[in-house]
C-alpha cells in the first residue's frame, strides 16, 4: 500500500471526523489534512484548536457541503494537488427535513450520507486527486443491531431499483422514521464501496463503521425526545452495558482502516453481531449479501442515477 501523507475529511470540524484528524495529525507521516467542511466559521475554530492541540500546523480547511452536489465539485475544481486518502465521514439523519427532495432527486439524509460523497469520490478519481484509500463511514445498522433496536433493513430484491427507491424516499413514506432510513442508507453505502473496489483496483476502497460511539453530531436532528435519549441518557448508561464506546475509541477505527492494510479493499468492517463496540470483523461473514458483487453493482447503478 502507498505510504499515506495526506487525508482529506468529510464532517471534519466536530465529532468522529475532528477527532479523526487529530489522531492523524499525532502520527509520524502525516503531513497535510484537509478539513472539509461546510461552515466556514466552525472550520476556523476548529483548526485553531486542532492546531493548539497537536502542535502542528498541517490542517487545511476545504469548505464542502456534501449535501449539495454542486458545493462538492467546486470544492474538487478548487483543489491544487490531490491527496492520498479521503475519509467519508459527514453524514447524520438528514437535518430537519430528513425526506425532503434535494435537486438531484435524493431526501436531504440519502444526500448527506451517500450522495455528496459518491459525487466527491467520481470527481477524485476523473481528475487523478486521489492517490491511495478511499474509507466510508459503515455501520452496523446496515446488517441490524436488535440489542439496540434497530432492525435488519428489510430488502427483498437488492435490484438497482429497489436501491434507487432508498435513495429517493419511496421505499418509506414521508413519515419513515429517520433512524431506520440511516440503517438502509450504510447498506447502500457498503455495496457501493464493494463495487468502486472493484471497478477501481489501482485504489483501496474500505468501509469502517466507528461503531456505537458517544459524543458525536449525527442525532442533532432527530425529534426531541430521541435526541435526548440517544446523545443524553443513552450516552450515559450505553457506555455500561458496552453498547457505545468514546469518540476516541470510534475515530481510532477510521484511522486504522485507512493505515493498516489488513482491511482489505471492497470490504465492510463493523463489530461482531449482536453489537456496536468491540473488535472489527469482515461483515460478509454475518451476512454474505455484502460480499455479492451483483448486489453491490445495483447498489453502485442505483446511485449513480442521482450523480450526474
Amino acid at each position: 500500500m502507498k505510504p499515506i501523507q495526506s487525508v482529506l475529511i468529510t464532517g471534519a470540524n466536530a465529532g468522529l471526523g475532528r477527532e479523526a484528524a487529530r489522531q492523524l495529525a499525532l502520527r509520524n507521516g502525516i503531513e497535510k489534512i484537509y478539513l472539509a467542511c461546510r461552515n466556514l466559521e466552525k472550520a476556523k475554530a476548529a483548526k485553531i484548536a486542532l492546531e493548539a492541540e497537536t502542535g502542528k500546523c498541517v490542517f487545511e480547511i476545504i469548505i464542502m457541503d456534501v449535501s449539495d452536489s454542486s458545493s462538492v465539485r467546486s470544492a474538487v475544481s478548487g483543489m491544487k494537488s490531490a491527496v492520498d486518502a479521503v475519509i467519508l465521514n459527514a453524514g447524520g439523519t438528514g437535518g430537519r427535513k430528513p425526506h425532503a427532495l434535494t435537486n438531484a432527486g435524493v431526501t436531504n439524509i440519502f444526500a448527506a450520507n451517500i450522495l455528496g460523497h459518491v459525487v466527491l469520490v467520481d470527481e477524485l478519481l476523473e481528475r487523478q486527486l486521489i492517490t491511495s484509500t478511499v474509507l466510508y463511514a459503515g455501520s452496523e445498522a446496515a446488517r441490524g443491531i436488535p440489542k439496540m433496536g434497530v432492525a435488519k433493513p428489510d430488502m427483498q430484491s437488492l435490484s438497482a431499483e429497489e436501491f434507487a427507491a432508498v435513495a429517493d424516499g419511496s421505499k418509506f413514506g414521508p413519515d419513515a422514521d429517520p433512524l431506520d432510513v440511516y440503517s438502509y442508507i450504510k447498506l447502500v453505502g457498503a455495496h457501493w464501496m464493494g463495487a468502486m473496489a472493484r471497478q477501481h483496483p489501482h485504489i483501496r476502497f474500505v468501509t469502517m463503521s466507528p461503531g456505537g460511539t458517544t459524543g458525536t453530531n449525527g442525532m442533532d436532528d432527530l425529534p426531541f425526545l430521541k435526541k435526548v435519549f440517544f446523545k443524553y441518557i443513552g450516552g450515559t448508561l450505553m457506555p455500561v452495558f458496552g453498547m457505545m464506546h468514546s469518540v476516541e475509541t470510534g475515530a481510532k477505527r477510521y484511522v486504522d482502516g485507512l493505515l493498516n492494510d489488513k482491511f482489505e479493499s471492497g470490504h465492510f468492517y463493523a463489530s461482531r453481531e449482536g453489537s456496536p463496540t468491540g473488535p472489527v470483523i469482515d461483515q460478509a461473514e454475518i451476512d454474505g449479501t455484502f460480499a455479492n458483487p451483483d448486489f453491490q453493482d445495483n447498489a453502485n447503478q442505483a446511485v449513480h442515477r442521482f450523480a450526474a
